[in-house]
């Protein structure tokens, strides 16, 4: 064991302070299932905000990307950089569209907007397929994360995990299960503040230790390019990548990171156009203005702010432990945790470790348990339970997930290619997702089609050809997208009454004539233009935020001044277009 007597007492007190905090919400939670799964539409936005960002934060994180910056040096991130593009798509097209609508989750959206068995059948398949199948593979990989930390700290054996999974996750679902999210946001808020503290102390006592000697040494040490914040581009060639130093990227990379994987692909946790947790803060807050609010508060946070403390250590970890296996390269912020942190912090971090694996799974339990309560079991077994027959359902639900959750993380190893499968087969459907919000033809046989159709194209280009991911998800998109736009025009439009219902409730823009010409109103002015500005300024001032930090930290001044001019413009920028489209 690597943890001191003062280690084990802080993560102890931590844990009781994380449960307190959860439990102290249970006799308000337990009044209705608006109160267990949206703390009563009543979040303050600075809540929901960071309570995306705390569970975006799970102990696999850092890990994921300590093993990116040791194969591909800092640019390597663009991996999941490109996803602030569909981000503040999000954030200024959608946010305010969710709160609006005023339904309890994500995939109630579906009979808000769609009528018909088409509809019902699209509601039912995705409470069950999101709430449980493909929650409980996430889960599963954060547990995974936590028997890394396990097994660094105390040396726990492979085979025993499963006694520690059902201890984490026992734990988390106590106070889940009994608080409702007003208790998970509230925890998520002082988990995150706990876990960027230890990883920033993390990170100045690693870069600041005598075996690397500060910036300077560390740059002095590891090859100039693994400093590179943007890639290099090879226009001519395939995907090729050169050890630790600098990610090198066709244009066709490139093309599908920066032009359709943002809002082409789907995946959990940055759906095109919100959905799944991301959505369910939205609709907790208070009004339109602080969704929008919570949302961008998100955006920056996570991809501006949050990963630069892990760069460094993950930079430090390519020097300090370069004989690590390929296989476990994450594992080098594990060991610069046992090795580099006095008594007392190295039991801080890990508590900072063990609230960055509760935020996230005390929000998969929430919001998986949203989707089994309020689009299965009431909607489909007992539409006339009482709400406190509800919020008992809810949290036995609680627990039925943690279960399945604990059995596909016993079986993990054989369902990587399984889950890996499922993110590469939802290229194209994010098309479907963004416009059901911004063209009134879309029905829900379009969105049936284009969640099906990847899986069918993806599965015969597995088999059949040997074609490079890229070109894969190239052509996965365009096969999806014909598919859907087949089936939206040869099957029926949704009903006319569910559509005006559905316009005159959320009121979107974009194409939807038919709708208003059949209310007899005027069609409002159109803000479209604006939000696209306004969208477009926050990108480039959270990009600036990311490079002006990074820059100052690694003292390239005079490109830190050009990312603080730049930083200054799209400040302003945004704040132009956001008054003309009365976003704030």
């Amino acid at each position: 064991m690597y943890l001191s007597v003062l280690d084990i007492i802080i993560v102890v007190v931590f844990i009781l302070i994380f449960i307190g905090v959860g439990l102290y919400f249970t006799k308000q939670a337990g009044k209705d299932t608006a109160q267990f799964f949206l703390g009563g539409r009543n979040l303050p936005w600075w809540v929901a905000g960071t309570s995306m960002v705390a569970t975006t934060f799970a102990a696999d994180t850092p890990l994921l990307i300590t093993e990116i910056v040791a194969n591909n040096g800092i640019s390597g991130n663009w991996i999941w950089w490109n996803g602030l593009i569909g981000g503040m798509l999000t954030t200024f097209f959608f946010a305010k569209l969710w709160r609006k609508a005023d339904i309890m989750t994500d995939v109630e959206l579906t009979e808000l907007r769609y009528t018909g068995e088409g509809a019902r059948f699209l509601r039912g398949f995705k409470a069950i397929y999101l709430g449980v199948l493909l929650n409980a593979v996430i889960m599963a990989w954060v547990n995974l994360a936590l028997g890394a930390l396990l097994i660094g700290f105390f040396d726990i054996p492979k085979a025993d995990l499963w006694m520690y999974y059902l201890l984490a996750m026992g734990l988390v679902a106590l106070y889940s299960g009994l608080s409702g999210l007003m208790g998970v946001a509230a925890t998520d808020v002082v988990q995150f503040v706990v876990a960027m503290f230890g990883t920033i102390i993390l990170a100045f006592l690693v870069i600041n230790s005598p075996e690397i000697g500060g910036i300077s040494g560390l740059q002095a040490k590891l090859p100039s390019e693994s400093f590179d914040f943007l890639p290099r581009f090879n226009f001519f060639g395939e995907t090729v990548t050169q050890g630790a130093e600098v990610l090198v990227i066709s244009a066709a990379t490139f093309l599908s990171y920066v032009g359709f994987q943002w809002w082409a692909s789907w995946y959990p946790g940055a759906e095109p156009g919100g959905g799944g947790y991301i959505a369910q803060r939205m609709m907790s807050t208070r009004d339109e203005k602080s969704a929008l609010k919570a949302t961008l508060w998100f955006q920056v946070m996570h991809y501006a702010v949050r990963p630069l403390p892990w760069i460094l250590v993950a930079l430090a970890a390519v020097h300090l432990y370069p004989d690590l296996p390929e296989s476990d390269k994450k594992l080098g912020y594990v060991m610069a945790m046992r090795d580099f942190l006095p008594d007392g912090l190295r039991g801080l971090l890990l508590s900072a470790f063990l609230a960055a694996y509760m935020s996230t799974i005390s929000t998969q339990l929430n919001w998986g348990s949203s989707y089994l309560i309020n689009d299965f079991y009431q909607r489909f077994v007992q539409p006339h339970a009482s709400q406190k027959q509800l919020v008992l359902a809810s949290r036995f639900s609680t627990f039925l997930l943690m279960a399945v959750a604990l059995l596909v993380t016993l079986q993990m190893e054989t369902l990587e290619g399984a889950f890996k499968f499922m993110i590469q087969a939802g290229a194209g459907l994010g098309a479907v997702l963004i416009l059901r919000w911004y063209w009134w033809r879309i029905n829900a046989w379009s969105e049936i089609s284009a969640t099906l159709a990847p899986f069918v194209a993806y599965s015969g280009l597995w088999y059949f050809t040997e074609w490079e991911d890229t070109s894969r998800f190239f052509f996965t998109v365009g096969f999806t997208t014909v598919v859907w736009l087949l089936v939206t025009f040869l099957t029926k439009p949704t009903h006319m009454k569910q559509l005006r219902k559905f316009y005159l409730q959320v009121e979107p823009q974009g194409a939807w004539a038919p709708v208003v010409k059949s209310l007899g109103i005027e069609p409002p002015v159109s803000t479209l233009p604006f939000l696209l500005g306004a969208c477009f300024s926050a990108i480039v001032m959270a990009f600036s935020i990311l490079f002006f930090v990074g820059k100052l930290i690694f003292a390239a001044y005079f490109w830190a001044g050009i990312c603080l001019l730049f930083f200054l413009l799209s400040l302003w920028s945004l704040q132009y277009f956001s008054k003309k489209a009365d976003l704030f």
